[in-house]
């Protein structure tokens, strides 16, 4: 099959979360580069440059409409209209299998493994996830995904109920259920997303336990635990949505958020939330509390 890079040239600061972009908008793996030996796009006129360090490279099918993926990083405020972008073709390889060879099972806390579907439990009195994330985001590999897991791990979810908003592979859901929660359901705008949750929920043996919806097919119910491990800005966008699921003493947990924005994010919510301590791993922020 042959594939499509394309490269963005930024920052070390916004590489994440560029990537992040990217993953949201179909690529099938993203990569970062030391930029600083890159050449630099030819500029507009009277515009000066300044050297990039990172470079983000997003791979995608050649057939994909990468139209509508430059249009859609577009209208995010980090890239903006007529970003700098360049797009290369690549050498066909088989690349799902390349990465499926690097992902190896992780453990998060005490009880909980995330394990490739492909490969052997390494506890099997553990709880472990059986996870194969086909496009949808979420691995357990990346700090946000990781931050929750360890959050969920930590938590009582016996019984209780669960929104996954922005519920990417299914992974932090299905974590809950299989750490005791006795019902989910999962939100996100790409129903990618959507069948990716179900698969993981079937080779869970939890399909009945989670269900899976568009926004505008969301249902209006509040759940014990809200989950949202998005970016920050569709976190301040829909700060009332989120908020509106959660009981009152139900209890949020939130990542997708840079280190630099969490104290902002925690002030937002702190109006309808106790909130706790904010945890950081690398660069990223988990941020969650008691709804009053």
């Amino acid at each position: 099959m042959p594939w499509i890079q394309l490269k963005i040239n930024t920052h070390a600061e916004h590489a994440e979360q560029i990537g992040d972009m990217l993953s949201a908008n179909g690529a099938q793996a993203v990569t970062f580069n030391d930029a600083k030996d890159t050449p630099m796009y030819e500029p507009k006129p009277g515009e000066v440059m300044l050297w990039p360090d990172t470079q983000v490279v997003g791979l995608y099918d050649a057939e994909f409409d990468m139209k509508s993926v430059i249009a859609s990083l577009e209208k995010s405020k980090l890239l903006g209209k007529g970003f700098k972008h360049k797009m290369d073709p690549l050498e066909d390889k088989d690349w799902e299998r390349e990465w499926m060879d690097n992902f190896h099972p992780i453990q998060f806390g005490q009880r909980l493994w995330i394990c490739p579907s492909w490969r052997d439990i390494p506890d099997p009195s553990a709880v472990n996830v059986m996870l194969d994330p086909g496009l949808a985001f979420g691995t357990g590999t990346h700090p946000t995904t990781s931050l929750c897991l360890q959050w969920l791990d930590q938590s009582d979810l016996d019984g209780k109920t669960v929104v996954d908003f922005g519920c990417g592979s299914g992974i932090l859901a299905i974590a809950a259920l299989k750490l005791g929660a006795e019902s989910a359901i999962g939100i996100d705008i790409d129903p990618q997303a959507l069948l990716a949750s179900k698969d993981n929920a079937g080779r869970n043996n939890i399909a009945d336990k989670l269900s899976v919806y568009l926004p505008q097919d969301q249902p209006d119910m509040q759940a014990d635990f809200v989950l949202a491990n998005i970016l920050a800005a569709p976190l301040r966008e829909l700060r009332h949505v989120i908020t509106n699921y959660c009981k009152v003493g139900g209890r949020l947990v939130m990542s997708g958020i840079l280190s630099n924005q969490a104290e902002e994010i925690n002030q937002l919510y702190a109006s309808d939330f106790e909130m706790d301590p904010i945890a950081i791993e690398g660069d990223w922020a988990r941020v969650s509390g008691t709804k009053r």
